[in-house]
């Protein structure tokens, strides 16, 4: 359920949360609006390349009792960060990266108990699309038993564009997938990786897993047909922090 602690309504003060730095989750503006603060709000969200969504009326109908004026954001429950500048920071220091993709996961509750994952075996960082992911809140901080408060989180506009700058700065892209012939066992997990997982309902995009330099399976010996994501997470940590030692 939505916190209205979290959500802030109208152009004005969208306009001066934006102007004192406040971390945006997700902002919506109703079709059709226009004005001078209309134009302010959006050259804000330009640059500071905040996302932002266009929404029909009946989007805002039940906020009604609000003065949301055609605009409503909610705020991040953390500062959002950039891969590019952890990448190059991580292999100055003499590490390999260990990065977490996740592609189109929506739980809330998943997502937190990745994080959780991620955290405990060293995972340097978790990338999120902006769109049609996850929405990192209260929820997602509780489940995470605060990982979220140290483990960086960055979100990227394009899935696409950050994989071709990790492969480019030569971190390896290693997708789970139940159709790979290669068990996660048997494959090199060593070096700079990303390990990516996808939703439960689609997987990984077919776009992602063409550009994957490695797809794994996880070995399963029952009749469930597949793990929770947040399971799946888990394992492929820590088989790839096996394989480097006992070290990310």
């Amino acid at each position: 359920m939505e916190q209205e602690q979290d959500m802030i309504f109208g152009l004005r003060p969208v306009i001066e949360a934006l102007k004192a730095g406040k971390p945006f989750d997700r902002i919506i503006i109703k079709n059709g609006l226009q004005g001078a603060l209309y134009r302010e709000l959006t050259a804000l969200l330009r640059e500071k390349a905040i996302p932002w969504n266009t929404a029909p009326a009946e989007r805002f109908v039940q906020y009604s009792r609000k003065n949301h004026q055609g605009v409503i954001a909610w705020l991040a429950a953390i500062e959002y960060q950039n891969i590019e500048n952890i990448v190059p920071l991580l292999f100055e220091k003499g590490k390999d990266p260990l990065l977490l993709i996740l592609n189109g996961i929506s739980d809330v509750r998943n997502f937190g108990a990745i994080a959780r994952s991620a955290e405990c075996f060293g995972a340097d960082a978790i990338i999120l699309p902006e769109k049609g992911s996850v929405r990192v809140n209260a929820d997602a901080l509780k489940t995470s038993a605060g990982a979220l408060h140290t483990l960086p989180v960055c979100r990227t506009s394009s899935i696409m564009r950050t994989i071709a700058y990790l492969k480019e700065s030569g971190v390896k892209i290693i997708c789970s997938s139940e159709k790979s012939e290669t068990g996660l066992q048997d494959a090199d997990l060593t070096g700079p990786a990303a390990l990516v997982l996808g939703s439960e309902d689609r997987g990984i995009s077919r776009e992602v897993l063409e550009e994957a330099d490695l797809t794994v399976m996880i070995p399963i010996t029952g009749t469930t047909e597949s793990l929770n994501v947040s399971v799946a997470a888990g394992i492929m940590l820590y088989e790839t922090v096996r394989q480097r030692g006992g070290r990310s």
